[in-house]
């Protein structure tokens, strides 16, 4: 074989070597794609939700609407069973409506497991009833609850206890 016909066929070698090392490249990247983008099953957890004490505090009252700090504890049963502790800033109407941003701390068991995660909340407050929506902060899970994730809410009569729900999986 001539050195021309030799160094032809190793360019040839190298060149089909380095396009199937790409096309192993892609498919690993289109499997890991794939496999990142399948949706977690996710149970869904019920909970009477019931506030056991509240504080309200104004901090910004300079001009209207007020702004206030409340510190809420809640008992809840059900598939979600424990308590929580809740810090929330709430911006209060004067026809008593309300926006609210919440965290709270859930020190309990999810459907008989026992830890603790933090839900990062969104509320608001009209005509006497209360909306929510929330998620489990990621990371904030641990002992049984370690790797947990979810999102859901709760709807009910201001101050007269709430159904919520919990969408939720473990990473």
């Amino acid at each position: 074989m001539s050195s021309r016909t030799i160094t032809s066929l190793t360019i040839f070698f190298f060149g089909a070597s380095l396009a199937t090392n790409a096309l192993s490249e892609q498919e690993a990247n289109v499997n890991t794609a794939q496999s990142q983008a399948k949706a977690h099953t996710r149970t869904r957890a019920k909970a009477t939700i019931n506030v056991t004490s509240s504080e309200a505090k104004p901090y910004d009252e300079t001009v209207r609407p007020a702004l206030m700090e409340l510190h809420i504890n809640e008992k809840f049963t059900g598939d979600i069973d424990g308590e929580s502790t809740v810090r929330a800033l709430q911006v209060q109407n004067g026809d008593k409506s309300a926006r609210m941003i919440s965290m709270q701390r859930f020190n309990g068991k999810l459907r008989g497991r026992p830890g603790t995660f933090v839900l990062q909340g969104q509320e608001i407050v009209e005509n006497g009833k209360i909306t929510a929506t929330w998620f489990v902060v990621p990371g904030s899970g641990t002992g049984g609850l370690s790797g947990l994730r979810g999102e859901g809410g709760f709807a009910g009569a201001f101050g007269k206890g709430s159904e919520g729900t919990l969408d939720y999986w473990f990473e």
